[in-house]
């Protein structure tokens, strides 16, 4: 695959992420927030409105503001422009699975930043999956790409490394 169709790749995963996660976002503050959850497949999904201005699972909610800004917006926009550098120039280089894995990585961490910077510094959750007592925490879209993101790198490292592994036995 040539520079442009790897670039294409990344920035379509990565634009398409952040506009299914902020689409989804905003039917959930206008359907969501002014009513009750809805519950679906006998209470296993249930689609409700919250605003958690911590991190994954609210942690980091307790925080004092000034420190929220600093660790959630400030940092996570350092960090993500670092990660975004690094995409676009191992773009060259990178097999697709890593490429896919990074773009949806940077959208959910873009997403997510876009609702900090909108939104008094909280995020829009909506998603709520489980049976009975044992259920999720309140999640969205960005989380979903985010979660993707990591667990696709991991399983391309796992197989790198059990190929790079078997190559090292067959070559001894």
């Amino acid at each position: 695959m040539n520079k442009l169709k790897r670039v294409t790749l990344l920035l379509a995963v990565l634009f398409s992420t952040i506009g299914c996660d902020q689409a989804t976002k905003s039917m959930a503050q206008t359907h969501l927030a002014p009513s009750e959850p809805l519950s679906f497949l006998n209470g296993i999904v249930r689609l409700q409105y919250a605003e958690n201005s911590g991190a994954f699972l609210s942690l980091g909610a307790g925080l004092p503001g000034t420190a929220q800004h600093w660790v959630f917006t400030v940092t996570v926009a350092v960090v993500l422009s670092g990660i975004l550098l690094f995409a676009l120039r191992e773009s060259l280089n990178a097999p697709a699975t890593v490429l896919v894995a990074l773009a949806l990585f940077l959208g959910g961490g873009l997403g997510n930043l876009i609702d900090r910077l909108t939104n008094d510094g909280r995020v829009i959750d909506f998603m709520h999956i489980g049976i009975g007592n044992l259920r999720t925490g309140i999640f969205n879209v960005a989380d979903m790409a985010l979660m993707t993101g990591v667990a696709l790198l991991l399983l391309y490292s796992f197989r790198t490394r059990a190929s790079n592994a078997t190559d090292e036995t067959n070559g001894a």
